[in-house]
């Protein structure tokens, strides 16, 4: 059951595309970020190569502007065979508070500009973001799903 569950995780960073869920209104303030811009990386699971190198940049805080809560993503597939291009995400970030275990957690939301999966982040500290479903849920193979700050 747990490689099935790591599997849905890996497809559901794979895929970088899909069904987007709906805004929601339960935005609550973000932790203090120090820098301008903070940078989270890591390498996920994937079924067909031997992982997926992601970089996650987030720019603004919980004081900016909507519009000036910024992010890039970036997914990078190491040894895949059908050598897939790197894949580059832009939009705008959000701040929601709860997950379905935790209603005191930190979840970012990452809306990306035009096409593009809505991704979800849990903050696990300060130093570390974790791939999260879009119904706020930890996968079972959670510290495989983990970035770190850099």
């Amino acid at each position: 059951m747990q490689i099935r569950t790591l599997l849905a995780g890996s497809a559901l960073l794979a895929l970088l595309a899909g069904c987007a869920a709906g805004p929601t209104d339960d935005r609550a303030a973000a932790p203090e970020m120090d820098d301008t811009e903070v940078v989270y990386q890591g390498t996920l699971p994937c079924r067909n190569c031997d992982g997926i190198d992601l970089d996650v940049r987030l720019t603004g805080d919980e004081e900016s502007a909507s519009e000036e809560r910024t992010f890039s993503l970036q997914a990078t597939y190491r040894e895949h065979p059908q050598n897939p291009p790197d894949e580059h995400y832009a939009g705008n970030w959000e701040v929601l508070g709860g997950t379905a275990s935790d209603p005191d957690a930190t979840v970012y939301e990452l809306t990306p500009d035009g096409e593009g999966q809505i991704y979800y982040f849990l903050r696990v500290d300060d130093r570390t973001l974790e791939l999260i479903d879009p119904q706020r849920r930890r996968f079972q193979n959670n510290e495989m799903l983990q970035l770190q700050r850099q």
